[in-house]
Protein backbone atom coordinates (compact mmCIF):
# COMPACT_ATOMS: atom_id res chain seq x y z
CA UNK A 1 0.00 0.00 0.00
CA UNK A 2 1.31 3.37 -0.67
CA UNK A 3 1.60 5.77 2.27
CA UNK A 4 0.69 8.98 2.59
CA UNK A 5 3.95 10.19 2.52
CA UNK A 6 5.26 8.82 -0.39
CA UNK A 7 2.19 9.83 -2.31
CA UNK A 8 2.83 13.42 -1.14
CA UNK A 9 6.60 12.98 -1.93
CA UNK A 10 5.20 11.93 -5.63
CA UNK A 11 2.81 14.72 -5.92
CA UNK A 12 5.51 17.32 -5.04
CA UNK A 13 7.72 15.34 -8.22
CA UNK A 14 5.19 15.62 -10.52
CA UNK A 15 3.55 19.18 -9.55
CA UNK A 16 6.77 20.07 -9.33
CA UNK A 17 7.88 18.33 -13.12
CA UNK A 18 4.89 20.33 -14.52
CA UNK A 19 5.12 23.75 -13.30
CA UNK A 20 8.47 23.82 -14.16
CA UNK A 21 8.86 25.83 -17.15
CA UNK A 22 5.75 28.15 -16.13
CA UNK A 23 7.61 29.41 -12.94
CA UNK A 24 11.19 29.42 -13.82
CA UNK A 25 12.54 31.68 -11.07
CA UNK A 26 13.79 34.99 -12.65
CA UNK A 27 16.37 35.88 -9.36
CA UNK A 28 18.73 35.22 -6.81
CA UNK A 29 17.99 35.86 -3.49
CA UNK A 30 20.99 34.87 -0.42
CA UNK A 31 21.41 35.33 3.07
CA UNK A 32 25.23 35.62 2.29
CA UNK A 33 26.88 39.56 2.07
CA UNK A 34 28.64 39.55 -1.25
CA UNK A 35 32.34 38.54 -0.64
CA UNK A 36 31.75 37.15 2.60
CA UNK A 37 33.07 33.18 3.42
CA UNK A 38 31.96 30.76 5.59
CA UNK A 39 35.42 30.01 6.48
CA UNK A 40 35.91 33.91 7.75
CA UNK A 41 32.78 33.90 9.95
CA UNK A 42 32.74 30.50 11.81
CA UNK A 43 35.71 31.03 14.19
CA UNK A 44 38.89 28.20 14.42
CA UNK A 45 39.05 27.81 17.99
CA UNK A 46 36.81 29.20 20.83
CA UNK A 47 35.82 28.06 24.23
CA UNK A 48 38.69 25.38 24.69
CA UNK A 49 37.71 24.28 21.29
CA UNK A 50 40.66 24.12 18.78
CA UNK A 51 39.66 22.66 15.16
CA UNK A 52 42.04 21.95 12.13
CA UNK A 53 40.27 21.84 8.38
CA UNK A 54 39.26 18.21 6.78
CA UNK A 55 38.37 17.22 3.52
CA UNK A 56 37.08 13.83 3.99
CA UNK A 57 33.42 14.37 5.22
CA UNK A 58 32.39 14.17 1.40
CA UNK A 59 33.06 13.41 -1.84
CA UNK A 60 36.09 14.55 -3.38
CA UNK A 61 35.36 17.71 -5.49
CA UNK A 62 36.63 18.54 -8.72
CA UNK A 63 35.43 22.49 -10.86
CA UNK A 64 32.86 19.63 -12.88
CA UNK A 65 31.41 17.39 -10.02
CA UNK A 66 28.12 17.88 -8.68
CA UNK A 67 29.54 19.26 -5.18
CA UNK A 68 31.14 21.98 -6.59
CA UNK A 69 27.70 22.88 -8.31
CA UNK A 70 25.76 22.67 -5.34
CA UNK A 71 27.64 24.05 -2.87
CA UNK A 72 30.04 27.79 -3.82
CA UNK A 73 31.94 26.58 -0.29
CA UNK A 74 32.76 23.94 2.24
CA UNK A 75 34.37 24.12 5.24
CA UNK A 76 35.33 20.44 6.94
CA UNK A 77 36.88 20.99 10.85
CA UNK A 78 37.24 18.59 13.68
CA UNK A 79 37.02 20.89 16.61
CA UNK A 80 38.66 19.10 19.71
CA UNK A 81 37.80 19.80 23.35
CA UNK A 82 38.89 17.88 26.81
CA UNK A 83 39.08 14.40 24.45
CA UNK A 84 35.81 15.07 22.35
CA UNK A 85 36.22 15.39 18.90
CA UNK A 86 33.48 17.01 16.57
CA UNK A 87 33.36 16.34 13.11
CA UNK A 88 31.39 19.69 11.81
CA UNK A 89 30.59 20.24 8.02
CA UNK A 90 29.37 23.13 6.65
CA UNK A 91 28.15 24.20 3.10
CA UNK A 92 26.37 26.98 1.27
CA UNK A 93 24.94 27.21 -2.14
CA UNK A 94 24.00 30.09 -3.95
CA UNK A 95 21.63 28.82 -6.01
CA UNK A 96 18.98 25.89 -4.57
CA UNK A 97 16.89 25.01 -7.41
CA UNK A 98 14.97 22.11 -9.33
CA UNK A 99 18.14 20.56 -10.31
CA UNK A 100 20.66 21.96 -7.88
CA UNK A 101 19.50 21.17 -3.78
CA UNK A 102 21.11 20.52 -0.90
CA UNK A 103 22.06 16.84 -0.12
CA UNK A 104 20.03 16.03 3.28
CA UNK A 105 22.55 13.64 5.43
CA UNK A 106 19.76 11.18 5.85
CA UNK A 107 20.21 10.45 1.85
CA UNK A 108 23.66 10.86 1.64
CA UNK A 109 24.63 8.44 4.27
CA UNK A 110 23.05 5.01 2.96
CA UNK A 111 25.07 5.91 -0.44
CA UNK A 112 28.42 5.29 1.97
CA UNK A 113 26.76 2.17 3.30
CA UNK A 114 25.46 3.43 6.90
CA UNK A 115 22.44 2.36 7.88
CA UNK A 116 19.76 5.01 9.61
CA UNK A 117 19.30 3.50 12.47
CA UNK A 118 17.18 6.58 14.29
CA UNK A 119 16.37 9.96 12.51
CA UNK A 120 14.24 12.70 14.35
CA UNK A 121 13.06 16.18 14.00
CA UNK A 122 14.29 18.33 16.79
CA UNK A 123 15.36 21.69 18.07
CA UNK A 124 19.03 23.15 18.46
CA UNK A 125 18.61 25.54 21.45
CA UNK A 126 21.14 28.34 20.88
CA UNK A 127 19.74 31.30 23.81
CA UNK A 128 16.88 32.30 25.24
CA UNK A 129 13.56 31.61 22.38
CA UNK A 130 15.79 31.34 19.87
CA UNK A 131 16.44 27.51 18.48
CA UNK A 132 17.31 26.04 15.29
CA UNK A 133 14.86 23.51 13.67
CA UNK A 134 16.84 20.20 12.39
CA UNK A 135 17.33 16.82 12.66
CA UNK A 136 19.13 14.21 14.92
CA UNK A 137 19.88 10.41 13.85
CA UNK A 138 22.17 7.96 14.44
CA UNK A 139 24.21 6.07 11.21
CA UNK A 140 25.69 2.50 11.63
CA UNK A 141 28.29 0.69 9.35
CA UNK A 142 29.60 -2.17 11.33
CA UNK A 143 30.99 -1.56 14.14
CA UNK A 144 31.17 2.22 13.48
CA UNK A 145 28.28 4.49 14.93
CA UNK A 146 27.40 8.14 14.18
CA UNK A 147 25.73 10.42 15.86
CA UNK A 148 24.49 13.05 13.85
CA UNK A 149 22.90 16.61 14.02
CA UNK A 150 22.13 19.00 11.21
CA UNK A 151 20.41 21.61 9.62
CA UNK A 152 19.27 22.59 6.51
CA UNK A 153 18.48 26.24 5.48
CA UNK A 154 16.93 27.44 2.31
CA UNK A 155 17.02 31.02 2.11
CA UNK A 156 14.61 31.62 5.39
CA UNK A 157 13.11 28.44 5.50
CA UNK A 158 14.56 25.32 7.88
CA UNK A 159 12.65 22.25 6.22
CA UNK A 160 13.49 19.45 8.27
CA UNK A 161 12.51 16.20 6.12
CA UNK A 162 12.28 15.59 2.28
CA UNK A 163 9.63 16.50 1.65
CA UNK A 164 9.12 19.49 3.18
CA UNK A 165 12.06 20.60 1.64
CA UNK A 166 10.67 19.67 -1.99
CA UNK A 167 7.37 21.89 -1.17
CA UNK A 168 9.75 24.44 -0.06
CA UNK A 169 11.57 24.73 -3.43
CA UNK A 170 8.20 24.24 -5.58
CA UNK A 171 6.63 27.63 -3.27
CA UNK A 172 9.78 29.86 -3.95
CA UNK A 173 9.12 28.85 -7.49
CA UNK A 174 5.98 30.04 -7.21
CA UNK A 175 7.47 33.31 -6.47
CA UNK A 176 9.81 33.11 -9.27
CA UNK A 177 13.36 33.24 -7.09
CA UNK A 178 16.54 30.69 -6.38
CA UNK A 179 17.06 31.18 -2.62
CA UNK A 180 20.93 30.39 -1.08
CA UNK A 181 20.72 27.08 0.88
CA UNK A 182 23.39 25.75 3.53
CA UNK A 183 23.41 22.77 5.55
CA UNK A 184 25.20 22.55 8.58
CA UNK A 185 26.26 19.35 9.98
CA UNK A 186 27.77 17.75 12.97
CA UNK A 187 28.81 14.38 14.14
CA UNK A 188 30.15 12.49 16.63
CA UNK A 189 31.78 8.73 16.33
CA UNK A 190 31.16 6.43 19.33
CA UNK A 191 29.01 4.24 20.92
CA UNK A 192 26.68 6.69 23.53
CA UNK A 193 24.27 8.79 21.52
CA UNK A 194 22.64 10.63 24.76
CA UNK A 195 25.95 11.71 25.80
CA UNK A 196 27.42 12.45 21.89
CA UNK A 197 24.30 14.87 21.07
CA UNK A 198 23.82 16.21 24.40
CA UNK A 199 27.76 17.74 23.20
CA UNK A 200 26.74 18.92 19.79
CA UNK A 201 23.82 21.05 21.17
CA UNK A 202 26.63 22.43 23.29
CA UNK A 203 28.82 22.71 20.83
CA UNK A 204 25.86 24.48 18.18
CA UNK A 205 24.72 26.98 20.66
CA UNK A 206 28.35 28.03 21.69
CA UNK A 207 29.85 27.97 18.13
CA UNK A 208 26.60 30.26 16.56
CA UNK A 209 27.52 32.71 19.55
CA UNK A 210 31.10 33.20 18.51
CA UNK A 211 30.09 34.57 15.31
CA UNK A 212 29.86 37.67 14.43
CA UNK A 213 26.67 39.32 14.97
CA UNK A 214 26.53 40.23 11.47
CA UNK A 215 27.04 36.85 10.05
CA UNK A 216 24.36 34.73 11.96
CA UNK A 217 21.92 35.27 9.52
CA UNK A 218 23.68 32.97 7.04
CA UNK A 219 23.39 30.26 9.64
CA UNK A 220 20.41 30.64 11.64
CA UNK A 221 17.93 32.85 9.31
CA UNK A 222 17.43 37.04 9.84
CA UNK A 223 14.69 36.76 12.07
CA UNK A 224 16.72 34.48 14.75
CA UNK A 225 19.77 36.55 14.18
CA UNK A 226 17.32 39.53 15.19
CA UNK A 227 16.38 37.94 17.85
CA UNK A 228 19.70 37.08 19.29
CA UNK A 229 20.84 40.77 19.32
CA UNK A 230 16.90 41.26 21.25
CA UNK A 231 15.56 43.60 18.41
CA UNK A 232 12.06 42.99 17.43
CA UNK A 233 11.36 41.00 14.09
CA UNK A 234 8.86 42.96 11.65
CA UNK A 235 5.23 41.48 11.68
CA UNK A 236 4.76 39.27 8.14
CA UNK A 237 2.16 40.46 5.84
Amino acid sequence: MTSRRNFLIGAACVLSAGTAVAMKPTRKVSLMPPGVKLSSILPAQFGGWVSRDVSDFYAPETPDSLLARLYGETVGRIYSKGGTDIMMLMAHGDSQSNELQLHRPEVCYPAFGFAIVKSDPVEFPIKGPVAVPGRQMIAQAGDRKESVAYWTRLGESFPVGVTEQRFERLNTAMHHYIPDGLLARFSIAGPDSDIAFAAIRTFIAELVLQVGAAARAPLIGTERARLLLGQSVPAKS
